[in-house]
């Protein structure tokens, strides 16, 4: 098999609205790019699927410190007071810079001089920027025509990161070995095209690999959203953190499907109800705030209500909408339409699915992470803000934040700093290939993709207790360390790489609901 290397300045691992800012950022201070995607157009990122809005700042003064206030109650109070101070009071000042005066996203207006704010689910006030119910698609239209315009960006698509590669475990020699710091040189990339594993060598890499829903039976995720970045930075050895606390928003389309259609929260915000049975307007039986309680609330209330009278599902009330659902809702309505409900004269059958990771790969303000010059931004980063729950509209702004910060802050590392040695990187081994056995089955794959999915829903998912989390841990462990085999012995396709990325993500995320004993935001344990 043919071996291809190449040296960069920076990888980015990752094209969602994170991956893509961070390009942006160093491309606009002179430093060229390479951005992988593993994804398409008919596979998008998990930032062009959301619906909602992103948060801006509402026309009171003060609205910051508010912000922080919601952002805190909604995780609990385990969040980093750091992080949510960061996002609250510069996370505004970007939505102006980026979006707003150099990409000129066209978000909703009232008038000519006043844009459109709508309030969701745990928020005091109405400070949602939004383009209808499609604001994450309109933001990456922008950005990705930025992208493609700039060039110092490369893009290489329908290319999958397989491992990290580090000073400590990938040089043949024992020079680096033995040095106390380690060390992050790039990564092993998975080309789906020519089905090489190439050896991408990068002065800087950054993992922004997005979410981990897929691996639950009912997700809102994109195809890609395996963990692949937190599983990558745990074998290096990488820190993590909250990574037992998985978000299931509340109200996903009643309909079979491998990706659960989202419904947004916005609705509820604009004055839908939730209901079951005949008119039970159940949520003010359990939270003061009813229908605009916090994501985590919600989604227990339904599965409660859903237990208590043996229904497959609850329905939402559009009736209270202040909007023409054609104009506020097109996204909504439209793919309802394409499944036989017309939500102007009926209402929507609802069900909570997977839908955002709270945790992942600690990082700092600048996204830096415990590996030396390695850095990530996004889902698959844990800053602090979210805690135990996030706060609705949070993630596109912390991923447009966090980019930003890590952009300016890997070019002033490269401006300033010495890069790597060329003996460093010549000691970094090439991908070997272990095996050639023609064991990739599709049905296989499909076994161990159900057993993932089933166990993570059924054990790991919005109600956990012990039990059910130690029958998961003995599952999982045994799964793994079988996938594990057959990722060594079977020639590398995107197919198997999804599958031992998923396997191991399910697994981190077990374990760490296993060791807390607490029942705290999205981990419910009775």
């Amino acid at each position: 098999m043919r071996i291809q290397r190449s040296r960069h300045s920076v990888l980015i691992i990752g094209a969602g609205l994170a991956g893509c800012i961070t390009a942006l950022r160093l491309a606009g201070q002179g430093i060229e790019v390479r951005l992988l995607s593993s994804g398409s157009e008919a596979q998008p990122a998990n930032s062009v699927l959301a619906q909602g809005g992103i948060i801006y700042r509402s026309s009171d003064k003060g609205d910051a410190a508010r912000l922080e206030e919601d952002i805190m109650t909604a995780g609990h109070r385990i969040n980093n007071p750091e992080a949510v101070k960061f996002l609250a009071v510069e996370g505004p000042k970007a939505v102006d810079e980026i979006l707003i005066d150099r990409l000129d996203v066209p978000f909703d207006r009232k008038d000519a001089s006043c844009r459109d704010l709508t309030r969701e689910a745990g928020h005091s006030s109405a400070r949602i920027l939004h383009c209808a119910d499609h604001t994450g698609r309109s933001i990456m239209e922008s950005v990705y025509q930025a992208v493609r315009d700039d060039p110092y960006i490369e893009i290489c698509d329908g290319c999958s990161a397989v491992d990290l590669l580090t000073s400590h475990h990938h040089s043949r020699g024992m020079t680096y070995r033995y040095q106390l710091e380690n060390r992050c040189c790039g990564a092993y990339v998975l080309n789906e095209a020519t089905g090489i594993v190439e050896t991408m060598l990068a002065d800087v890499t950054v993992l922004a690999t997005g979410g981990a829903g897929r691996v639950y039976l009912h997700s809102s995720n994109s195809r890609a959203a395996t963990g692949s970045g937190i599983t990558m930075a745990a074998r290096a050895m990488v820190r993590l953190m909250n990574m037992e606390f998985m978000q299931f928003h509340p109200t996903t389309l009643f309909y079979a499907e491998p990706r659960r259609f989202l419904i947004t929260e916005a609705m509820r915000g604009e004055g839908a109800r939730l209901f079951a049975g005949k008119n039970d307007y159940f949520m003010e039986r359990y939270d003061s705030r009813g229908d605009l309680a916090p994501r985590d609330i919600v989604s227990r209330s339904i599965v409660d209500v859903l237990l208590r009278n043996g229904e497959p599902c609850v329905f939402l009330d559009l009736g209270g909408v202040r909007h023409k659902l054609e104009e506020r809702f097109p996204t909504v309505l439209q793919n309802c339409l394409e499944r036989g409900i017309d939500i102007r004269s009926e209402p929507i059958p609802v069900v909570p699915a997977a839908h955002y990771f709270c945790g992942g790969i600690l990082v700092d303000l600048k996204g830096r992470t415990s590996l030396n010059r390695l850095y990530s931004v996004g889902e698959c980063a844990c800053t602090g803000v979210h805690g135990a729950n996030r706060l609705a509209s949070t993630s596109l702004l912390e991923a447009l934040l966090w980019g930003k910060a890590a952009g300016d802050d890997i070019a002033a590392l490269i401006r300033e700093g010495p890069a790597p040695c060329k003996r460093l990187y010549g000691e970094i081994e090439d991908w070997k290939v272990q095996g050639d056995e023609r064991n990739d089955d599709p049905a296989l794959i499909a076994q161990d993709w159900a057993t993932i999915h089933n166990t993570m829903w059924n054990y790991v998912g919005i109600t956990r207790t012990g039990p059910r989390l130690a029958r998961a841990f003995e599952e999982l462990r045994d799964l793994s360390r079988n996938i594990h085999d057959f990722y060594r012995s079977t020639p590398l396709s995107r197919a198997v790489l999804d599958l031992f990325h998923g396997c191991r993500t399910a697994y981190l995320i077990t374990q760490a609901a296993l060791r807390n004993t607490r029942d705290i935001g999205c981990h419910h344990r009775v």
